[in-house]
């Protein structure tokens, strides 16, 4: 029932941040309509939920050894495995894949914050 919570939560998370990240990047196209939005971050929740932990615990050295900056390149390539999955989802250049996981991953961290503020007592 948690797993399930965090998914469903996680995917308003990401959608919020895929209209974030739509609004400030030139290079970050989603096709019009919400139904695309939902449905990128539908994938990325998933995405995040099975082959992120996975490659967490490969580059883990990595992250210690960059203490925690290399999620950060765990977060861009599974932007990039969405942008490779989804042809709705068009992302120009690696500036904007770089900027793209910033925005992505502070309004996450932001939702995440405040929702177990909310939520968790």
């Amino acid at each position: 029932m948690r797993f399930l919570v965090h998914l469903i939560f996680s995917l308003f998370s990401n959608f919020v941040a895929f209209l974030e990240a739509v609004y400030f990047i030139p290079g970050f196209q989603i096709s019009a309509g919400y139904v695309n939005f939902l449905l990128a971050a539908g994938v990325l929740t998933l995405i995040n939920a099975f082959i992120r932990p996975i490659l967490k615990l490969l580059f883990t050295p990595i992250i210690f050894l960059t203490f925690g900056l290399g999620t950060l390149i765990i977060n861009a390539l599974m932007l990039y495995l969405l942008d490779k999955f989804l042809t709705n989802i068009t992302i120009t250049g690696t500036l904007s894949l770089i900027y793209a996981t910033l925005i992505i991953t502070a309004v996450n961290l932001v939702i995440s914050f405040t929702g177990k503020r909310i939520f968790v007592k």
